[in-house]
């Protein structure tokens, strides 16, 4: 508006345009608000107007998305809305995460002040600033119409007669709408500025910012799985299969040397320290990314672990026909596995069992693990035994771990991931539930 061509410019017109439609939008919401207040009410009697009156909370959701879109008009800066996705499908959830979003209320109390305040404002001014000037200016073709050349009233009030008296109003008048058109541009500058204060605001509010926060994690959460993917599969297609050519020539190497003489003893060891690095080799695969998770799924590597704990464990597991996402997969597999060394290496204990189930709670899926033992208890995230580890794992998932190990035990780790029932990108498992172990 500081420009000296701002007069010039669309924008007065685009001003005026945002203002004119703000006015009449206002207008038509407080018609529809008070219309649908009144049948609910109306319909109370029969209890059909309940939801109709409980529905009257969602009305700022539609307006804020049209007004998100004038917008446009006046301020060419992006105007996103600041609204969460639901946490599971189902009108339901959305329903419940609409109702507990800060900006659901903001934008209602925004519709409810564009209604009752707002328009009527927008309304008065256009018409002071624009039409009332805009009628002034046409004084010289009123008088030369309507007045026959004599007199005319300007705006019912203004008594002219002649034209030069009336050639003045239109100068006064063409002053008054240069005039206008700045108020007008102010006036939208700051409608806009409310408008987007309270439906678009320019950072997202705290609810954006927890969304692109949380995606942001999830990326880095996905990322970081695949990148131990790639490095498994590398090491399984690469060095693991040098080193089994390796074991091979030397045991091909053994059959030509001569028997009992030094380069057969020399052969003998380099073989068995080829096959020790290859063992080793093939538990740091299994602990970066074990095959049988990727291929099989939770329940398939739940089991594997539990075999290869030096303390027997039991294993219960009710988990969906489709697998889960790949990270749940991961977090849940290694909070199993890290829990089973723990017990093998601090707990004394003679016995563990793992559970694992898929349950539906607020609307929305958990997989919930539990892993206990009947050892001596006492654990404690502060003394180095991997737990403060396997809660930041699990929290980067937004789920929780909590523990409860009293001295003499017995030690329960429980485990909460929220996640979704869906495909993962790599092959699916055969359908129905099923129990494992």
């Amino acid at each position: 508006m500081s420009r000296p061509r701002y007069l010039l410019s669309p924008w007065p017109w685009r001003a005026a345009a945002y203002l004119l439609t703000g006015a009449v939008g206002g207008a038509v919401v407080l018609v529809g608000l008070v219309a649908w207040v009144a049948a609910g009410v109306v319909l109370a009697i029969v209890l059909v107007g309940v939801p109709l009156l409980a529905v009257v909370v969602l009305a700022g959701l539609p307006t804020a998305a049209v007004e998100r879109r004038r917008l446009r008009w006046v301020d060419t800066d992006r105007a996103p809305g600041a609204h969460v996705e639901p946490h599971a499908p189902g009108v339901r959830a959305w329903l419940a995460t609409r109702l507990r979003e800060r900006a659901t209320w903001r934008e209602l109390g925004h519709t409810v002040l564009a209604a009752g305040l707002l328009w009527p404002a927008e309304a008065v001014l256009l018409l002071v600033a624009l039409v009332l000037p805009a009628a002034t200016t046409a004084t010289p073709l009123l008088l030369a119409t309507v007045g026959d050349g004599r007199e005319v009233k300007v705006l019912k009030v203004w008594t002219v007669t002649g034209q030069p008296a009336a050639f003045a109003a239109a100068v006064l008048g063409a002053l008054l709408l240069v005039a206008g058109a700045y108020v007008l541009g102010a006036a939208a500058g700051a409608r806009a500025a409310l408008t987007r204060r309270l439906v678009a605001p320019r950072d997202g509010g705290p609810e954006a910012r927890v969304v692109a926060l949380t995606r942001s994690r999830a990326r880095l959460v996905d990322a970081f799985e695949a990148e131990r993917r790639r490095i498994e599969r590398d090491l399984h297609d690469g060095a693991q299969q040098r080193l089994v050519a390796l074991s091979m020539a030397l045991g091909l190497a053994r059959l030509d040397a001569p028997p009992g003489g030094p380069l057969a003893e020399h052969l003998a060891r380099a073989q068995d320290e080829a096959g020790a690095a290859l063992a080793e080799l093939r538990e740091l695969i299994h602990g970066i990314h074990p095959q049988v998770l990727a291929d099989h799924g939770l329940e398939a590597a739940v089991a594997d672990a539990a075999d290869r704990s030096p303390v027997p464990v039991d294993v219960q597991c009710v988990l969906p026909a489709p697998r889960l996402p790949q990270a749940v997969e991961a977090a849940a597999y290694f909070v199993v596995r890290e829990s089973l060394a723990n017990v093998a290496r601090h707990s004394g204990a003679r016995r563990a069992r793992v559970r694992a189930e898929y349950v539906e709670r607020g609307g929305g899926r958990l997989l919930v693990l539990e892993v206990g033992d009947d050892g001596r208890g006492g654990a404690d995230s502060t003394r180095g035994t991997g737990l403060t580890g396997l809660a930041d794992r699990v929290s980067v998932l937004d789920g929780t771990l909590s523990v409860t190990s009293p001295p003499g035990g017995p030690t329960l780790l429980r485990v909460e991931i929220p996640c979704e029932n869906r495909e993962p990108d790599d092959p699916g498992r055969p359908g129905g539930k099923k129990a494992c172990g």
